[in-house]
Parts: C-alpha cells; structure tokens; sequence
C-alpha cells in the first residue's frame, strides 16, 4: 500500500500536465447588440487553462468554419507572455503573428463595482479604445487568466465585454472540460503583413489597369497585359472576368491617377462595355466612330456612339473624375510656403447598383482622360467586391440610356453640344416588363472654359419621363479650394485666388463628379421617354459650351 501511495505522489509530481488536463475549462460567449442576441450566431470559445489560452468558435471546433477565419492563443509559459493570432485563409494557407507586448498596452480603471455571470462575482474594469468606452467585467473565482478579445488578459478571466454600452460579449456557459491546448506550426509573419493578409482575404480584389500611361501619340504602345489603346493612346481597354457575387454584396471602383507630363485639368472617365444583343460602343471603338449609331437633335451634328437606341447600347460610365494641374510631374515647378504638394490622386467610388449586372460576367472596362500630351498621366484601376451584410435583397436591373461623355474625343467622336436646341437629348426606350422602385442614375457637368463658358455658370438641369417633369436643379460646385494640394501647377491670378479654386459646374480638379439617383417610381411594361433639357451657353468664336451626361436606369423586376 506505501508503495502505491508513492507511485501515485511522484507521477503527480513528475507529471503535472495530466492532472493540468482535468483543471482546463470552456467558457462559450455570445454577442448581443442592445440587447438582442442573434440565435445564428457561430459563438465564441475559450479554452483555458494555468499555461494556455485559446480563443475559437463553435463552428471552428467543429471544423465546419468558413475561410476565411481566425483563432488566438495566449502562451503564458513564454516570459515575456505571448498574444498569438491565427489567419487560416484554406487548408493549405495559415498565418500567424505573435506580440510580446500586449500586457500593460491599455490603463484599466478598476472598480469595486460587482455582479454576477454565470454564479461568479465579477469587477467591473474600465478603459478606452479609440474613443470607444469599454467595460470589462473580470472574476478572480477562476484560477486562471483568460478574456475573449485582445485586451483584459492580465485581470483575470474576463466574462462579459461591453463597448459604449450597447455592443455585449457575455459568457453563456462555463465547463470543466479534459483537454490539452496545443500550438499549431504555420508561417509566422510581422503584425502588418499579418493584417494586410487577412483584410484583403475579406473581399475579391480584381486589379485591372496597372501605371498604364493614357498619352496622346500618333502610335500608341502596344503592351502584353491585355491592354488596348484607342484614339491615340487617351483610351485604354481591358475584358475583364467578375466572379459570381453573393446577394447583398458591395462593389467599389478605384484608380490612382498622376501626370506624367500634362499639366492641365482633364475631363477622366471609368466606363464599362457589356455583352449585349444590341451593338455596342466596342464597335465604333474597333471599327472607327463613323461605323456607330448616331443621335440627332435637328442642329446638323451627329452625335456618335452617345444615345441608346433599339439596335444600339452605350457605354456605361461607373465612374467620372477630373484630373487636377500637374499632380507630382510638376510638384518641384512651383513652390509655396506653407504648402506640401500631394503625390498622387486616390478616386474611390461605391458602385454597388451594377453588382447584380456584373456577376459572373465577362466585361470590358475602359479608363479615359482627354489630354494632347506626349507625357499625359499614370493610371492604376482596380475594382474590390466586399461581401454584405443583407442576403435578401432584391436584385437590381440596369438599362443604359446615354453617355455624351465624349471617351473617343481623340478618335472621331465630336462634342456633346445637343443641348443647343428644344430638343436636347431624348431617349426612347422600352421595358419588357413592369419595373419597380425606378431610378435614373444621371452624372453631369458642364463645360466651355472662359468666363461666359458653362463650366462657371450655373444652368438648371430639367428632367423629363414621358413628358412630365420630374426632376430639375443646379449642378454646382463650391468646395474646389479645399483640394488645392493636389494642384501644384494650377494658374494663380491677381486677386489672390487659383484656378483650381473656382467653383464650376459640377466638378473640382482632382475630385469625383457623384450621381445624382432621381427617381421615377414605378413604372409600366412598354415604350417611354427620357428627356434631358439644358440651357446651354452660346459660342464665341472658337470656344463653345457643352455638357457630359450619362444616364442608366436602375429598377427591380416585379417577378
């Protein structure tokens, strides 16, 4: 009997981690939001014990979590005492990153307040995060240190967080649990690669042009990207291939724009070209801008390749931008004291009406800035898809009306100046079936650059449905000052003022023109009119006045 009692004293002794299995619990934690829990919730675990922390989810244990997802570990046998965060992106990609230096990194303020989770009494903790109040309710009636996100590790075993009072973690269920908590082996990264890793395996990321120079020359470079260059090298062109996109999903274009030699402010436009029955603005593109369908408004000009019609469809404009004077080409020309000149242009824009259009399409997506420029400007595009929140949702239809933004201005395609008569731009088109929740998604700005020009004088933009008025305002713009950074070369006159300082019609150097969503309601299967009127300014002399719009019709099917 001696002999078993000492047999059993140094195995508990010399082997402590088997009696460490019986001491480990699980503690689940659910999320709620003022108040309310989400019952579809995958919620948090931690498995603790006096060595080891990790933090996962039911789903995770299960091995039934979605990639991407995370895990982390706190490693209490290291001194200093390690955080380690785990990326799992597939079953043949991991990372992990590892901070020795999170004990300490937030000052709790510790209270004599209490209450009970679960039959433990807790102290409440305080501490603020990025402006963010948070609670931290902590029990020392566990042995251990534990808590389910980064901070509050130190105070105890942490079992409810709050953050401004609303957003809740709380503590479920708590079991004493056998179990042994093992590191896994994977890559180990810096924290900022770590992060950079793990936001962009949150979205589709899909590049599409990248420093492509759009120039003016009488023979465009030819390059083995997959770029195609029109109008003397101020058009660019790329098929690009969008996966199939989840409902709810949010859709972004991006470019970065900088000169390369133009020093002027430049009318840029993002369009997108798709499949279509009707002939498409890829065929006058190809085959010359006098082979494209033509609008007329009575004044003698054709208008090519600008207006919808039964056989034809045009581009659609996902994005309109106005380069500024010379970004970075000319920041060491002009200095001013005070003044630290931007590097480069960021145009970022939601376009999430056209996700449903895009979904698992093969498109083209076209990039333009009117210039006369050898050098001209460095462009890079990119469009990101972020999964949403809303599954439900219903899908939206598009229909392109017109886009007198003249992309193919170096290569034929003339001025939009329709709106010099009664007539203006009219477009008739059809729905095959009743549409719901009808909007026009209309962009505008004026143009004609001297004093008496559209581009410094307010005019009304007048819109018609099937012969009633429906919509007019003033495309203006007053904040063109506040980007006068990204200007280094704009003109400076007398009174003290830029030109990239003047307000214009619709649109500032170095900014994004937004769509204006009107809406039309709903609206019967069968023929209607679109009309948009303008009172354009009259030429003088040489110089003229016009305006680029573009129009799209977005609505929900009713079956």
């Amino acid at each position: 009997m001696k002999s078993l009692l000492l047999s059993l004293f140094l195995f508990l002794v010399v082997f402590p981690s088997a009696v460490q299995a019986q001491k480990s619990y699980k503690i689940t934690y659910l999320s709620s939001d003022h108040g309310k829990t989400d019952r579809d919730q995958d919620p948090i675990v931690l498995l603790v014990n006096d060595e080891m922390v990790k933090g996962t989810s039911i789903k995770k244990l299960a091995g039934k979590a979605d990639y991407p997802y995370q895990e982390f570990y706190i490693n209490w046998k290291t001194e200093p005492a390690e955080y380690i965060r785990t990326a799992h992106f597939s079953a043949d990609k991991s990372l992990e990153t590892i901070d020795t230096n999170f004990l300490g990194r937030y000052e709790y303020k510790l209270t004599d307040e209490t209450k009970k989770i679960l039959g433990y009494t807790c102290y409440k903790a305080v501490t603020i995060v990025n402006s963010n109040n948070i609670e931290l309710w902590y029990t020392k009636d566990l042995p251990y240190k534990a808590s389910p996100v980064g901070m509050g590790q130190e105070l105890g075993v942490v079992l409810e967080y709050v953050r401004n009072g609303n957003t809740a973690i709380t503590a479920s269920e708590i079991k004493k649990v056998k179990l042994d908590i093992s590191m896994p082996q994977m890559e180990v990264v810096d924290a900022l690669s770590y992060n950079d890793a793990l936001w962009k395996s949150s979205f589709i990321q899909i590049p599409v042009f990248e420093n492509e120079q759009i120039n003016f020359v009488d023979n465009p470079k030819t390059t083995d990207d997959g770029v195609l260059r029109f109008a003397s090298g101020t058009v660019i062109l790329k098929k690009v291939k969008i996966p199939e996109l989840k409902p709810g999903t949010q859709g972004f274009v991006q470019a970065i724009q900088k000169s390369l030699g133009d020093a002027y402010d430049r009318t840029a436009s993002i369009f997108l070209i798709r499949k279509s029955d009707k002939e498409t603005f890829l065929h006058g593109m190809q085959k010359g801008m006098d082979s494209i369908e033509t609008y007329e408004n009575g004044n003698g000009t054709l208008y090519k390749g600008m207006v919808a019609s039964e056989i034809f469809e045009p581009s659609i404009e996902l994005m309109r931008f106005f380069t500024p004077f010379g970004v970075d080409h000319f920041n060491d020309r002009v200095k001013l004291k005070g003044k630290e000149w931007l590097h480069e242009v960021i145009y970022r824009q939601d376009i999430s009406e056209f996700v449903d259009a895009l979904s698992g399409q093969e498109v083209y997506i076209g990039g333009f800035i009117g210039n006369w420029d050898k050098g001209g400007h460095d462009l890079s595009l990119e469009l990101t898809f972020h999964p949403g929140w809303e599954t439900k949702v219903p899908k939206t239809q598009i229909l392109p009306l017109f886009n007198t933004t003249s992309v193919m201005e170096m290569g034929g395609q003339g001025y939009p100046t329709m709106f010099d008569t009664e007539k203006g731009l009219k477009v008739n088109f059809e729905l095959k079936e009743a549409a719901k929740n009808v909007q026009l998604r209309y962009i505008t700005t004026g143009h004609g650059g001297w004093s008496g020009g559209d581009e410094f004088n307010q005019k009304p933009n007048s819109i018609y449905l099937d012969g009633k008025q429906i919509s007019s305002f003033i495309p203006w713009r007053t904040d063109c000052g506040s980007y006068r950074l990204y200007n280094p070369v704009s003109g400076n006159f007398e009174n003290g003022l830029s030109s990239s300082d003047l307000s214009r019609s619709n649109w500032c150097p170095a900014t994004i023109t937004p769509p204006e969503y009107i809406d039309l309601g709903d609206l019967p299967a069968g023929k209607h009119i679109i009309e948009v009127n303008i009172p354009q300014g009259a030429s003088e002399g040489n110089s003229f006045s016009y305006w680029n719009v573009s129009g799209v019709l977005l609505y929900n099917s009713l079956h």
